[in-house]
């Protein structure tokens, strides 16, 4: 069953509503750099949707194999900067799917995604959204990760990246693309989105890596998360969120 959220009157006045009519394909977008370890697993599932039209790889600039492994596997592969937002936008520019899947490399999506996601438009109102989310090979302190899922999203009408956050392409244009952002980049795409509609959590989850935890210790990790998104919120500029975020 799908998370409801924000009905129409949450929409800004004066903006024309999203055309209403069947979504059938789904284009992925996935941002990568040094990602060989990780990418094969990802796109093979991804593949193995019914409803995945196409897969483009944004590289930004990787000296792994990224790039000559993302070919080997089919996927369009385009070069950007480093910058995930950035990728993102430049990937989902070129995709032609009815709707768009930004996909972190190392989330696996389920093979009822497509049908889940599809599905979530048959309710005109809604714009865009994502999958519950569950860690493979969660420490005690990482379990719970999944309702967190619903009450971000409930009472902050946000969706995190590793999530999978799926947008019809229509509203994606509407809005001007993804926005061009370092690190954060979903916080704002979500804003942005619930000006013309709702946001939703599609019925199936998605199951991601705990490499950041395992690198940086579990509580070190969220409280690094904590920290930056709260910056976000007084209005530090990405740039230096990066730097925060990305330290060792």
């Amino acid at each position: 069953m799908t998370l409801e959220l924000f009905s129409a009157d949450r929409r800004l006045v004066g903006v024309k509503p999203i055309e209403s009519r069947t979504l059938r394909s789904l284009s992925i977008v996935i941002p990568t750099l040094n990602e060989a370890d990780e990418l094969e697993q990802t796109v093979r599932r991804a593949r193995a949707i019914p409803e995945v039209a196409g897969i483009t790889v944004v590289d930004g600039g990787s000296c792994d194999g990224t790039v000559e492994l993302a070919t080997a596997l089919g996927c369009t592969v385009l070069m950007a900067s480093a910058s995930r937002g950035g990728q993102l936008r430049l990937g989902a520019n070129e995709a032609t799917g009815d709707v768009i899947l930004l996909l972190h490399a190392d989330t696996w999506l389920p093979p009822g995604a497509g049908r889940a996601a599809l599905a979530c438009f048959q309710q005109p109102d809604v714009v865009g959204g994502a999958f519950w989310k569950i860690f493979r090979d969660p420490t005690w302190l990482m379990r719970g990760s999944r309702a967190r899922c619903g009450l971000r999203l409930w009472l902050g009408g946000r969706l995190m990246g590793d999530q999978a956050i799926f947008v019809r392409r229509d509203a994606l244009e509407k809005i001007g693309g993804v926005p061009d952002l370092p690190l954060m980049e979903e916080f704002e795409l979500c804003r942005r989105l619930r000006r013309l509609g709702r946001l939703v959590l599609a019925d199936a989850t998605v199951s991601t890596s705990t490499r950041r935890f395992q690198k940086h210790g579990v509580l070190r990790t969220y409280w690094r998360m904590g920290e930056v998104t709260i910056r976000h919120w007084l209005g530090q500029s990405p740039d230096s969120l990066r730097r925060i975020y990305d330290k060792k």
